[in-house]
């Protein structure tokens, strides 16, 4: 049965298996910012018959563990990013360009070469397929305006704001599919807005506004300190968050167990659902249930009940997945505990 006091979730990713994807290639790298078809392991022929089967195991694990709300998995993603990104008109996937990724190196990246457009379903179908298969809620997520301009090398705009906005209205046209095709929530990564958090603070939260205008449905903003397989030091406050408090976002998804957030920075969004991370990726060990509860309890210090929805920190495609079932159990679990308590379970 659903919860509607302290529902549980995912970021967006699951571990792909290894039948599927070369996870060695996956670990070994940056977060591809262009097409990396060589991750695969399956043929062209198969491989979408392939992405369908690991994406019903994903649905059944995050069922499995008790979850109130539930992603594809991003099963069908070399990146959280790319696949939207190099599907785009105006974007040279022949020529990528190069920019420097957050951990400060140089990473191959879309090149924009002509005007951003959407030139038509990306995501559509994988979130049909979801929404078919999934006896629970649902939610997909589409890179935002801001990160996709970040990660690109621009050679067609006059400014990266310019940018930022094509893109937003790309990913408004398909947010508004993704929720014809029946998703009950979608939600924008955007971790360079802690990244980049100056340049943020000159459009992010207008392309964020720009890309959500007109959503029939739940909408939510991600940002993280990136995956912990990559970063790993991370600060201790976003740099970037109370300005989303101006954004449209009906939910701001945020990283806070691995980091040992100060939550008293979330009284600075005082009319935004939290989704709270819970869940450290940064850790290979299975939380217990009540550590879990422990972080919840210390989050309704600060916010009520009603406004709290519990996550891991990231998307969880870099962990096993024996690791992932199981932190996605402790999280259920661990939610379970904290609604008796507060007498809403």
């Amino acid at each position: 049965m659903p919860h509607d006091i302290l529902p549980t979730t995912v970021v967006g990713s699951y571990p792909q298996p290894d039948w599927l994807v070369d996870r060695n290639n996956l670990k070994g790298r940056l977060p591809p910012r262009v097409r990396a078809k060589e991750m695969w392991k399956v043929a062209p022929d198969n491989l979408e018959e392939a992405q369908d089967t690991a994406t019903l195991a994903a649905i059944h694990d995050m069922e499995l563990a008790g979850l109130d709300i539930i992603s594809d998995g991003e099963i069908r993603r070399e990146s959280y990013s790319n696949r939207f990104a190099t599907a785009l008109e105006g974007i040279d996937i022949d020529n990528p360009g190069t920019a420097v990724d957050r951990t400060g190196h140089p990473n191959p990246v879309p090149r924009i070469a002509g005007p951003i457009r959407r030139k038509g379903p990306v995501e559509v179908r994988d979130a049909e397929f979801l929404v078919a298969h999934a006896r629970v809620k649902t939610k997909i997520t589409i890179p935002g305006p801001f990160t996709m301009t970040q990660q690109a090398q621009n050679d067609h705009y006059a400014s990266p704001r310019e940018a930022a906005m094509d893109y937003a209205a790309a990913v408004n046209q398909e947010m508004k599919a993704l929720f014809a095709a029946g998703v009950d929530l979608v939600q924008l990564d955007e971790p360079y807005m802690q990244a980049r958090p100056q340049i943020a603070k000159e459009y992010a939260v207008e392309a964020i506004n720009c890309a959500l205008d007109g959503a029939p449905g739940k909408t939510a903003v991600h940002l993280c300190f990136g995956y912990a397989h990559i970063v790993h030091n991370r600060p201790s406050g976003y740099s970037f968050l109370p300005e989303l408090e101006g954004s449209i976002a009906d939910q701001i998804s945020i990283e806070a167990a691995q980091p040992d957030l100060d939550l008293e920075i979330l009284q600075s969004l005082p009319s935004k659902t939290i989704i709270l991370g819970v869940i450290s990726l940064g850790d290979p060990a299975v939380e217990t249930p009540q550590i879990v509860a422990d972080r919840i309890r210390k989050a309704l210090k600060v916010l009520p009940a009603e406004r709290l929805i519990l996550a891991p920190d990231c998307g969880m495609k870099y962990v096993s997945r024996p690791t992932a079932l199981g932190k996605l159990k402790a999280l259920a679990e661990g939610a379970a505990i904290v609604r008796k308590e507060i007498g809403a379970e």
